[in-house]
């Protein structure tokens, strides 16, 4: 019994310190889509998914090591060159976000041909990778992985990975995620436009890995002792992070269900 509560409490610390922007990071990302998706799209999506999207903002992690689904596991991340540009090589075999992002889009543009049960799963994959794509921490540079334990202000963290899976909280505490979306949400109709692009998750993916490259100057790789002021140095990055992760969301859900 003993050994099953220690592997069960191993399992639940690994998920967690996987979850991109944490729970709710990844419910503002959705909050701020909500509040730029049509009436139509709305109709269609509530055919398939009645309840409030939020809810199923971090599904893909709570269930990523699920044995039907968990060939997705390693699709939560991907990797950029020295320069930001999207790279797929290193992660050609398993695939990446990117790959995610393609498949849900797949599959999406022709929703109505698939099962009810299809269609959520991949809503759900929309839902939470356009979160994890613009996730700091997700977008891996050249160089050592980010999962090197280090201290932020005294306290010991089991990775810096997990630093950023956690700013939400950290910069906003206990908000609510659609309290914070309406502060983040302060993009005109143009710069939504240009921020969304042509939806291309090349694209997309480039400027995220551009954007994200910053922490790095902040805490150079295997920096133990984290600078004292990350959290609010990182307060404008993850700000517009989630901002555009929930305009990019937005794109993509009225391009599938408003029509």
């Amino acid at each position: 019994m003993k050994k099953t509560l220690l592997t069960l409490v191993a399992l639940l610390v690994c998920t967690s310190s996987a979850m991109a922007w944490g729970r709710l990071g990844h419910a503002t990302v959705v909050a701020i889509a909500q509040r730029h998706l049509t009436e139509k799209a709305k109709e269609n999506i509530a055919k398939y998914i009645n309840y409030d999207l939020k809810k199923d903002a971090v599904w893909m992690d709570e269930h990523r090591r699920d044995e039907p689904i968990a060939y997705t596991s390693s699709w939560h991340v991907y990797n950029v060159d020295a320069d930001g540009v999207y790279d797929p090589n290193p992660r050609l075999y398993k695939g990446d976000c990117v790959h995610a992002l393609k498949v849900a889009d797949y599959n999406l543009s022709q929703y109505e041909r698939l099962t009810d049960s299809a269609v959520v799963f991949n809503l759900r994959m929309v839902l939470h990778f356009a979160g994890d794509l613009h996730c700091p921490t997700h977008s891996y540079v050249p160089g050592p992985r980010c999962f090197w334990p280090c201290e932020l202000n005294g306290k010991k963290q089991k990775a810096f990975h997990g630093v950023y899976d956690r700013m939400p909280n950290l910069l906003w505490g206990k908000i609510k995620a659609d309290a914070l979306a309406e502060q983040l949400d302060n993009c005109k109709k143009g710069e939504i436009k240009k921020i969304v692009g042509k939806g291309d998750y090349h694209a997309w993916a480039h400027d995220c890995g551009l954007r994200n490259r910053v922490i790095y100057e902040w805490n150079p790789h295997n920096t133990y002792s984290l600078n004292p002021n990350t959290v609010e140095l990182s307060r404008e990055l993850v700000s517009i992070q989630l901002r555009n992760a929930g305009y990019r969301l937005a794109y993509l859900l009225n391009k599938y269900f408003d029509k």
